[in-house]
């Protein structure tokens, strides 16, 4: 994934996807799963000479949180200012070592975005005070869409079953790490100045207002017709519109239906629950928990 296009990066993905069985498609590291197709050891363990730079763009989502969606709208921004943004993932997992030479080599203003529990994500970030974008989901709604995720992207290991996906994503064994991990981690930054935590349901509600706070929290000098077409275009039925010219044979397992409440379709009553004592010992009184609205979303 050095130069290639995104495109070609997609059929290459999956070439190798086709001829790796389930069972080899994810590996733990430090306790945590992640992807042998998209992100190796090899990628991982080129971050560490990542360099960012303080007026790089960074994003960062649990996966199935938004990610996709911001990445689109970052984009526009960023080239509606004039940026070339390079045609490939910005996630910088994805990246092989020789892509990320290339990114070293890129010039400012750089777009990155991660699925990285934050004290996995290099130290050059908060050294040289990157801004962080962070960007959250109601974990009931993540959940619904991780599982069909896993069972639509073949990089990815099929989900056995809604139930047994469940009880793996309560306990973190899911790509990634845990939800709810990754949510304390980032109760740490709530105050941070140098990041910006948002929810995708706010983002759903008035993307116009999140454009506007995204620019701003990046300094980008937008003016106000200008948020207002980047706003216009990138709702998520927009972006699910055009995401067949932009992510090809990706587009319909990354962008699915992008609904706010969707888990009443799937949870039992009693996982419901499970959940909700979940998110009350780890998040309740908490600012990330006031901010992710859990009783208007999730019960």
């Amino acid at each position: 994934m050095s130069g290639q296009t995104f495109e070609e990066t997609i059929k290459s993905t999956l070439e190798h996807s086709m001829k790796t069985k389930d069972e080899e498609k994810l590996y733990k590291r430090n306790g945590i799963l992640y992807s042998t197709i998209m992100s190796p050891p090899e990628n991982l363990d080129a971050l560490k000479d990542l360099e960012a730079r303080e007026d790089d763009v960074m994003l960062v989502a649990y996966p199935k949180c938004g990610c996709n969606w911001m990445v689109g709208v970052l984009r526009k921004i960023m080239t509606t200012c004039g940026y070339t943004i390079p045609d490939r993932p910005p996630l910088i997992e994805f990246h092989s070592p020789d892509a990320q030479k290339i990114a070293a080599e890129t010039p400012s203003r750089r777009l990155f975005a991660t699925h990285l529990h934050p004290d996995d994500i290099p130290v050059s970030f908060t050294t040289n005070k990157t801004k962080m974008l962070v960007v959250f989901r109601n974990p009931k709604d993540t959940a619904v869409s991780y599982y069909h995720f896993m069972n639509n992207n073949p990089v990815l290991p099929k989900a056995e079953s809604w139930d047994k996906f469940f009880s793996d994503f309560m306990s973190g064994e899911v790509g990634w790490g845990s939800y709810f991990d990754h949510a304390l981690a980032w109760e740490k930054h709530m105050d941070d100045p140098n990041v910006l935590i948002m929810t995708y349901e706010e983002l759903k509600e008035n993307l116009l207002e999140g454009v506007k706070k995204i620019t701003a929290f990046f300094s980008f000098p937008l003016t106000d017709e200008q948020v207002k077409v980047i706003a216009g275009e990138s709702t998520f039925s927009a972006m699910q519109s055009s995401s067949k010219t932009s992510h090809g044979k990706f587009a319909s397992i990354i962008f699915r239906k992008g609904e706010v409440g969707d888990w009443k379709n799937h949870f039992s009553e009693a996982q419901s629950k499970q959940m909700d004592e979940e998110f009350k010992k780890k998040l309740s009184g908490t600012k990330l928990g006031a901010k992710l609205k859990y009783e208007q979303y999730c019960q």
